[in-house]
């Protein structure tokens, strides 16, 4: 699969539209789409069922051979070739890699998730503020196989690109969902699941606590 047209200016139509939608978070809620770069988390997107809008390409940093191989999966979506100043002028990380693609956010409410466990292991994450700590919280819960991420009162979305930077990937492959506190402990309570909060006033020491039953 070959490129369809090559882009060499930032004021291209479709440059400055994805630029937009890389630095501001109206632009990511009116087109429902986000910029993901890198073939790493792109392998780790595809493979989570994520779907595309358009793929960039710079020649002089990534093979036409592996752009082409990335983009084959996904015949119907327009493959463009970009000059290295427009690369460097989309990327995230400037000059990394060479492959970015436009895709499609996914709607994580909570009646979204997949089914939990018996046993379920839930992190809940109430209003955190800095997008890479999001990152952060979704790199321990693929590790630590957590059921899922819930996301209470969130103050950035979750296709920040600090986000999606620092989670590696793990914003794919961990269950997440983002919802008020008041409805996430109802599905909580609904589902019979044990919550566990950090707090400074009258506190037990963690380590008394029985987390053997379903969790949060």
């Amino acid at each position: 699969m070959k490129p369809v047209k090559h882009i060499s200016s930032t004021q291209n139509p479709e440059i400055r539209e994805l630029i937009t939608i890389k630095e501001k978070k109206k632009g990511r809620s009116s087109s429902g789409l986000f910029v993901l770069e890198g073939i790493r988390e792109f392998d780790i997107a595809r493979e989570a069922g994520s779907e595309f809008d358009k793929f960039f390409m710079c020649p002089d940093i990534i093979s036409e051979e592996l752009a082409s191989e990335c983009a084959g999966h996904y015949p119907d979506v327009e493959l463009i070739s970009v000059s290295k100043s427009v690369y460097e002028r989309i990327a995230y990380r400037g000059k990394t890699e060479g492959w970015i693609a436009l895709a499609f956010a996914k709607d994580h409410s909570l009646t979204d998730l997949p089914p939990l466990s018996a046993q379920p292991l839930i992190l809940v994450a109430e209003s955190p503020e800095k997008p890479g700590n999001v990152g952060a919280l979704l790199r321990t819960a693929d590790a630590a196989q957590l059921d899922a991420v819930l996301i209470a009162d969130p103050i950035s979305d979750l296709y920040n690109p600090n986000t999606v930077r620092s989670s590696v990937g793990c914003l794919f492959s961990v269950p997440i969902a983002t919802a008020s506190s008041e409805d996430i402990i109802a599905f909580l309570k609904e589902r019979k699941i044990s919550i566990f909060a950090a707090t400074l006033q009258e506190a037990g020491n963690y380590v008394d606590r029985d987390y053997s039953g379903p969790t949060a």
